[in-house]
């Protein structure tokens, strides 16, 4: 590895579009992270992958394994350029194989549970909190460090507001706690803004994952491209941006 090259992260990247993310970003020449809650499975999917990747533990429910992580890669790197939070859910009932239109009833507002709702968020919500707060201090010490969050359209407020085919699955569970990360994402951009880390929300889009039981319409390769684009932003690059496919501005 030489001193140039940039040191991504990301989470949740054993499968879907964290692995895409993963992929894209070591074809590129990066050395990635491929952070998975459950290390022989990151191990299992780094193996699949060409390029500098380095499977590692980060469970972003968990601070031990988050502190973890962080220690992990200031020991082997010093360093953190570029982090990705992608690790997220969209139930935490139901069986594994639910239909969209199945898990759509079940989560209403009016019938999802609050305990649902609250594991649902652990992940989504303050699991990026906890995980981009820990390594803040690793980002400071990159010339250049950017930070995505996978967000969805699904978190658009001013799309929701209106009718739309899949206005129905907005629920206080996953939809709402994609406008709480959409949130976030506005804050650490305020907050790092003077720093010169750029802060950005991307969403991949309906793509085809175990998140949606495989039923999306885009692949996890049109998924992943805008968050790699947004990762690899140069220094003029925009922060605090709610973006789609081919840098489509989102409302939040």
């Amino acid at each position: 590895m030489t001193e140039i090259t940039r040191i991504a992260l990301v989470t949740g990247a054993n499968q879907g579009i964290g692995l895409q993310i993963a992929k894209d970003l070591a074809a590129d020449g990066l050395t990635v992270l491929l952070a998975s809650r459950n290390l022989e499975r990151g191990k299992a999917a780094a193996q699949t992958l060409a390029g500098e990747i380095h499977p590692i533990q980060l469970d972003v429910t968990d601070a031990a394994s988050i502190q973890a992580a962080v220690a992990q890669v200031e020991q082997q790197f010093g360093r953190l350029d570029i982090l990705v939070n992608n690790a997220a859910i969209s139930r935490a009932n139901g069986p594994e194989s639910e239909t969209m239109q199945s898990y759509i009833q079940r989560s209403r507002a009016t019938l999802i549970s609050v305990d649902e709702v609250r594991t649902i968020w652990e992940t989504n919500v303050f699991g990026v909190l906890s995980v981009t707060q820990a390594f803040v201090p690793l980002l400071r010490k990159s010339a250049g460090a950017r930070i995505v969050n996978v967000s969805s359209g699904l978190g658009s407020l001013t799309i929701n507001a209106t009718p739309h085919p899949y206005r129905a699955t907005f629920n206080p569970g996953y939809g709402a706690s994609k406008t709480a990360l959409n949130a976030i994402t506005l804050a650490f951009a305020i907050d790092l803004e003077a720093e010169g880390i750029k802060v950005n929300a991307v969403t991949p889009g309906f793509t085809a994952t175990a998140l949606n039981n495989f039923e999306g319409n885009e692949t996890v390769e049109q998924g992943a491209a805008e968050a790699v684009r947004v990762a690899l932003l140069g220094s003029d690059g925009p922060s605090g941006t709610f973006t789609g496919s081919v840098n489509e501005t989102y409302p939040w």
